[in-house]
C-alpha cells in the first residue's frame, strides 16, 4: 500500500502515523471524483467540511486549491523564509493530529519530516532523548518522563531533512 502513495517530503510515512487510512471498500474522492481505498484522516482547514480526500489530490495541491484549504496553519510552524517550502507544507503535505493546535518544526532553513508520535520510552529506545532535550523548554524537561505517544502529554517527533537532527514538539490535553 505504501508504495502506491505519492512521496511527501515533510511527512514520509503518513499511513503509519494515521494521517491516511486504508479502507476495505473504496470511496469517491470529493476533489477528483475518482475511487480511492486510502483516505486522509488529518486536519484540513477549510470553510466546508471535506472528508475522504485521496493522497494524490493532497500531493498535487488540487484539494487545497479546490476547497481553498490548508493542511497546516502557516502561523503554527517554526520560521522558514522560502515561500515555496511554506506552500508545500501548507497545501501539499498531509498534516498530523495533535491535542491542541498542531505545530511543525523546522531546522537548517527547511521544515522537518514528521516521523510520528513518541513518548519517553520511544525516545529512550531510539537513543535520541538527549538530542531532543537540547531545545525543549524547562517544563517539558522537568516532565519528560510523563511523555507518552498516546496519552495526555504527547511527543511529536520530527527530523531535519538536511543534518538529521531530531526535534520534538510536545502538546497536552
Amino acid at each position: 500500500m505504501k508504495n502506491n502513495l505519492p512521496v511527501f517530503k515533510y511527512h514520509p510515512d503518513p499511513l503509519s502515523t494515521g494521517s491516511f487510512r486504508a479502507l476495505e471498500e473504496p470511496v469517491t474522492c470529493p476533489c477528483c471524483g475518482k475511487r480511492t481505498s486510502v483516505v486522509y484522516e488529518g486536519p484540513f482547514y477549510a470553510v466546508d467540511e471535506v472528508e475522504d480526500l485521496c493522497p494524490g489530490c493532497i500531493a498535487s495541491g488540487a484539494a487545497a486549491e479546490k476547497f481553498d484549504g490548508a493542511f497546516q496553519d502557516s502561523e503554527s510552524t517554526d520560521k522558514v523564509d522560502d515561500p515555496d517550502k511554506v506552500d508545500e507544507l501548507v497545501h501539499r503535505t498531509p498534516g498530523y493530529c495533535g491535542w491542541q493546535q498542531e505545530y511543525w518544526r523546522a531546522h537548517c532553513g527547511d521544515f522537518c519530516a514528521f516521523l510520528g508520535y513518541v513518548g519517553y520510552r520511544e525516545l529512550i529506545g531510539q537513543r535520541i532523548l538527549d538530542e531532543v532535550m537540547e531545545d525543549l523548554d524547562s517544563w517539558v524537561k522537568e516532565n519528560i518522563r510523563s511523555l507518552t505517544k498516546d496519552g495526555s502529554v504527547v511527543g511529536y517527533l520530527f527530523q531535519c531533512l538536511h543534518c538529521g537532527k531530531y526535534l520534538l514538539h510536545v502538546d497536552c490535553d
